[in-house]
């Protein structure tokens, strides 16, 4: 099963609790989400391969690190995921982005499939998949499908609030897919939202209901 990340670092833990704050705004949540979705790039990262290099400093030579091996694709579940793909690019800003567009059915609560656009070079990318919500996971694991069937190979999911149905069905049914989250909270209500969460996180990033 893919490995479950939590990422509980005091700086997330408190923007996590201003973000689920109903009195947080657009702006302040925006803001919010871009913060915690790079405080947790750095740890998603963590692991990309380097390569030794040497350059010329202003004083001399010297040997440092670079990335080497696989590219990196940053993908938006959209609607809500694009509000976490400006903070991931401000620290890898050659990555190409893509977007997939989901929505979930009120009655069915399942994902259905209205866009999606990738890089052509999928199969050669580390591909970092944003949506700040993993509630049932079918919207999740509709998008790795979709990122597979175009040739992807290495996936990592990252949210930032997540319920355990959904880290569930994601491992059921994607078992290859690293998981990072910032919280796992208690459950879904029956509207298929997470208990406690922060809502509609697409509404509030938006300021639409």
């Amino acid at each position: 099963m893919g490995r479950v990340h939590v990422i509980d670092h005091p700086l997330i833990q408190h923007k996590i609790t201003l973000i689920r704050d109903k009195n947080t705004g657009p702006k302040d949540f925006r803001d919010l989400v871009g913060e915690v979705a790079m405080l947790m790039a750095y740890e998603v990262t963590r692991n990309l391969p380097l390569e030794t290099v040497e350059v010329e400093t202003p004083i001399g030579r010297a040997s440092g690190k670079q990335l080497a091996g696989k590219k990196v694709g940053v993908i938006a579940i959209l609607r809500a995921g694009l509000g976490m793909v400006d903070a991931v690019l401000k620290l890898i800003p050659a990555a190409k982005v893509g977007h997939i567009g989901l929505y979930r059915d009120p009655d069915t609560l399942r994902p259905v499939e209205y866009y999606c656009k990738l890089p052509p070079d999928v199969s050669e990318r580390e591909l970092i998949l944003l949506d700040p919500m993993l509630a049932t996971g079918g919207s999740a694991c509709a998008a790795i499908g979709f990122a597979k069937d175009r040739g992807a190979n290495s996936i990592r999911l990252v949210n930032l609030i997540a319920a355990p149905e959904g880290i569930s069905l994601v491992q059921q049914t994607h078992p290859d897919v690293e998981i990072y989250v910032a919280a796992i909270d208690q459950c879904l209500n029956s509207h298929g939202y997470i208990v406690p969460g922060l809502g509609d996180a697409g509404d509030r990033l938006f300021g639409t209901k």
